[in-house]
Protein backbone atom coordinates (compact mmCIF):
# COMPACT_ATOMS: atom_id res chain seq x y z
CA UNK A 1 0.00 0.00 0.00
CA UNK A 2 1.29 3.36 -0.91
CA UNK A 3 0.97 6.03 1.28
CA UNK A 4 -0.31 9.56 0.60
CA UNK A 5 3.06 11.35 0.13
CA UNK A 6 4.55 8.47 -2.02
CA UNK A 7 0.87 8.64 -3.54
CA UNK A 8 1.41 12.48 -4.64
CA UNK A 9 5.00 11.71 -5.50
CA UNK A 10 4.27 9.19 -7.91
CA UNK A 11 1.28 10.84 -9.42
CA UNK A 12 3.83 14.62 -9.93
CA UNK A 13 6.04 12.28 -11.16
CA UNK A 14 3.27 10.54 -14.21
CA UNK A 15 2.06 14.34 -14.89
CA UNK A 16 5.30 15.39 -16.06
CA UNK A 17 5.44 11.98 -17.94
CA UNK A 18 7.49 9.61 -16.03
CA UNK A 19 5.76 6.18 -17.09
CA UNK A 20 7.45 4.09 -14.59
CA UNK A 21 5.67 6.38 -11.60
CA UNK A 22 2.38 5.52 -14.04
CA UNK A 23 3.12 1.82 -14.31
CA UNK A 24 3.27 1.49 -10.15
CA UNK A 25 0.25 4.03 -9.77
CA UNK A 26 -1.70 1.48 -12.44
CA UNK A 27 -0.40 -1.61 -10.01
CA UNK A 28 -1.16 -0.42 -7.16
CA UNK A 29 -5.00 0.79 -8.20
CA UNK A 30 -5.85 -1.87 -10.77
CA UNK A 31 -7.75 -4.36 -8.32
CA UNK A 32 -9.77 -1.86 -7.43
CA UNK A 33 -10.44 -0.52 -10.95
CA UNK A 34 -11.05 -4.28 -12.14
CA UNK A 35 -13.70 -4.82 -9.55
CA UNK A 36 -15.32 -1.62 -10.45
CA UNK A 37 -16.09 -2.39 -14.31
CA UNK A 38 -16.48 -5.90 -13.21
CA UNK A 39 -19.34 -4.90 -10.91
CA UNK A 40 -21.16 -3.33 -13.60
CA UNK A 41 -20.08 -5.22 -16.65
CA UNK A 42 -20.40 -8.65 -14.70
CA UNK A 43 -18.26 -10.33 -18.04
CA UNK A 44 -14.57 -11.26 -16.66
CA UNK A 45 -13.23 -10.76 -20.06
CA UNK A 46 -14.96 -7.63 -20.76
CA UNK A 47 -13.68 -6.05 -17.36
CA UNK A 48 -10.40 -6.79 -18.08
CA UNK A 49 -10.54 -5.22 -21.55
CA UNK A 50 -11.88 -1.99 -19.96
CA UNK A 51 -9.34 -1.81 -17.27
CA UNK A 52 -6.76 -1.41 -19.44
CA UNK A 53 -8.56 1.21 -21.14
CA UNK A 54 -9.13 2.72 -17.64
CA UNK A 55 -5.48 3.11 -17.32
CA UNK A 56 -4.73 4.24 -21.14
CA UNK A 57 -7.01 6.91 -20.83
CA UNK A 58 -5.47 8.20 -17.29
CA UNK A 59 -1.98 8.52 -18.71
CA UNK A 60 -3.56 10.35 -21.38
CA UNK A 61 -5.69 12.68 -19.26
CA UNK A 62 -3.50 12.64 -16.32
CA UNK A 63 -2.07 16.08 -17.15
CA UNK A 64 -5.51 17.60 -16.37
CA UNK A 65 -5.62 16.36 -12.76
CA UNK A 66 -5.89 19.44 -10.80
CA UNK A 67 -5.79 18.00 -7.68
CA UNK A 68 -3.00 15.20 -7.27
CA UNK A 69 -4.53 13.99 -3.89
CA UNK A 70 -7.79 13.46 -6.11
CA UNK A 71 -6.04 10.31 -8.12
CA UNK A 72 -7.84 7.29 -6.60
CA UNK A 73 -11.57 9.24 -6.80
CA UNK A 74 -10.99 10.70 -10.58
CA UNK A 75 -9.86 6.83 -11.84
CA UNK A 76 -12.51 5.33 -10.53
CA UNK A 77 -14.61 7.91 -11.97
CA UNK A 78 -13.19 7.12 -15.54
CA UNK A 79 -13.62 3.17 -14.17
CA UNK A 80 -17.15 3.94 -13.60
CA UNK A 81 -17.94 6.04 -16.55
CA UNK A 82 -16.17 3.60 -19.42
CA UNK A 83 -17.86 0.76 -17.43
CA UNK A 84 -21.39 2.37 -17.86
CA UNK A 85 -20.29 3.27 -21.80
CA UNK A 86 -19.62 -0.06 -22.36
CA UNK A 87 -22.46 -2.03 -21.05
CA UNK A 88 -24.49 0.91 -22.77
CA UNK A 89 -23.13 0.70 -26.25
CA UNK A 90 -22.67 -3.22 -26.36
CA UNK A 91 -25.36 -5.54 -28.32
CA UNK A 92 -28.25 -6.73 -26.43
CA UNK A 93 -27.34 -10.50 -25.85
CA UNK A 94 -29.74 -12.98 -27.52
CA UNK A 95 -30.08 -16.94 -27.65
CA UNK A 96 -30.10 -19.08 -30.85
CA UNK A 97 -30.29 -22.92 -30.18
CA UNK A 98 -27.55 -24.88 -31.82
CA UNK A 99 -29.54 -26.45 -34.77
CA UNK A 100 -30.18 -22.62 -36.27
CA UNK A 101 -26.28 -22.21 -36.86
CA UNK A 102 -25.95 -25.52 -38.70
CA UNK A 103 -29.20 -24.61 -40.91
CA UNK A 104 -27.59 -21.76 -42.00
CA UNK A 105 -24.23 -23.38 -42.27
CA UNK A 106 -25.79 -25.36 -44.75
CA UNK A 107 -27.59 -23.62 -46.82
CA UNK A 108 -26.51 -23.23 -50.08
CA UNK A 109 -27.91 -23.90 -53.71
CA UNK A 110 -26.95 -26.08 -55.90
CA UNK A 111 -24.86 -23.95 -57.93
CA UNK A 112 -22.66 -23.14 -54.98
CA UNK A 113 -21.84 -26.59 -53.82
CA UNK A 114 -21.00 -27.61 -57.76
CA UNK A 115 -18.99 -24.66 -57.66
CA UNK A 116 -17.30 -25.70 -54.51
CA UNK A 117 -16.67 -29.27 -55.82
CA UNK A 118 -15.16 -28.53 -58.86
CA UNK A 119 -12.99 -25.39 -57.10
CA UNK A 120 -11.62 -28.47 -54.50
CA UNK A 121 -10.93 -30.80 -57.36
CA UNK A 122 -9.36 -28.07 -59.10
CA UNK A 123 -6.67 -27.84 -56.19
CA UNK A 124 -6.89 -31.50 -55.82
CA UNK A 125 -5.12 -31.48 -59.68
CA UNK A 126 -2.94 -27.91 -58.99
CA UNK A 127 -1.61 -30.22 -55.65
CA UNK A 128 -0.70 -32.97 -57.64
CA UNK A 129 1.27 -30.88 -59.71
CA UNK A 130 3.56 -29.59 -57.53
CA UNK A 131 6.89 -31.43 -56.30
CA UNK A 132 6.59 -33.53 -53.26
CA UNK A 133 8.38 -31.20 -50.86
CA UNK A 134 6.06 -27.87 -51.81
CA UNK A 135 3.02 -30.52 -51.86
CA UNK A 136 3.52 -31.78 -48.00
CA UNK A 137 4.18 -28.34 -46.79
CA UNK A 138 1.15 -26.73 -47.97
CA UNK A 139 -1.19 -29.91 -46.55
CA UNK A 140 0.75 -29.80 -43.10
CA UNK A 141 -0.31 -26.24 -42.65
CA UNK A 142 -3.48 -25.96 -44.50
CA UNK A 143 -4.96 -29.77 -44.42
CA UNK A 144 -3.55 -30.91 -41.34
CA UNK A 145 -3.18 -27.65 -39.44
CA UNK A 146 0.10 -27.77 -37.93
CA UNK A 147 1.84 -24.82 -36.89
CA UNK A 148 4.91 -23.15 -38.42
CA UNK A 149 7.20 -24.99 -35.13
CA UNK A 150 5.59 -28.54 -35.49
CA UNK A 151 6.54 -28.56 -39.23
CA UNK A 152 9.85 -27.22 -38.21
CA UNK A 153 10.35 -30.59 -35.99
CA UNK A 154 8.55 -32.58 -38.90
CA UNK A 155 10.97 -31.47 -41.96
CA UNK A 156 14.25 -31.00 -39.37
CA UNK A 157 14.34 -27.15 -40.54
CA UNK A 158 14.22 -23.82 -39.05
CA UNK A 159 11.07 -21.74 -38.61
CA UNK A 160 12.07 -19.53 -41.22
CA UNK A 161 13.34 -22.19 -44.32
CA UNK A 162 9.37 -23.59 -43.52
CA UNK A 163 7.84 -19.81 -43.93
CA UNK A 164 9.79 -19.32 -46.80
CA UNK A 165 9.00 -22.97 -47.74
CA UNK A 166 5.09 -21.95 -47.61
CA UNK A 167 5.39 -18.82 -49.19
CA UNK A 168 6.88 -20.34 -52.05
CA UNK A 169 4.76 -23.27 -52.68
CA UNK A 170 1.87 -21.14 -52.54
CA UNK A 171 3.00 -18.95 -55.14
CA UNK A 172 3.40 -22.29 -57.60
CA UNK A 173 0.24 -23.73 -56.48
CA UNK A 174 -1.21 -20.17 -57.78
CA UNK A 175 0.61 -20.66 -60.87
CA UNK A 176 -0.73 -24.16 -60.95
CA UNK A 177 -4.20 -23.42 -60.54
CA UNK A 178 -4.21 -20.41 -62.82
CA UNK A 179 -3.30 -23.12 -65.96
CA UNK A 180 -6.65 -24.81 -64.74
CA UNK A 181 -8.71 -21.86 -64.82
CA UNK A 182 -10.91 -21.35 -68.08
CA UNK A 183 -9.80 -18.62 -70.47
Amino acid sequence: MIDETELLNLVERARLGDRDAFGMLAREYETAVFAIVLRRLRNRAEALEVTQEVFLRAMRKLPQLREPERFAGWLKRIAVRMSINRAVRRPRETYHPPETFTAVAQLSTPIEGAMRTEQAQQVRVGLKQLRALDRDTLLAFYFEGQSLKEMSDRFSSPVGTIKRRLHTARHRLKEALGDLQPA
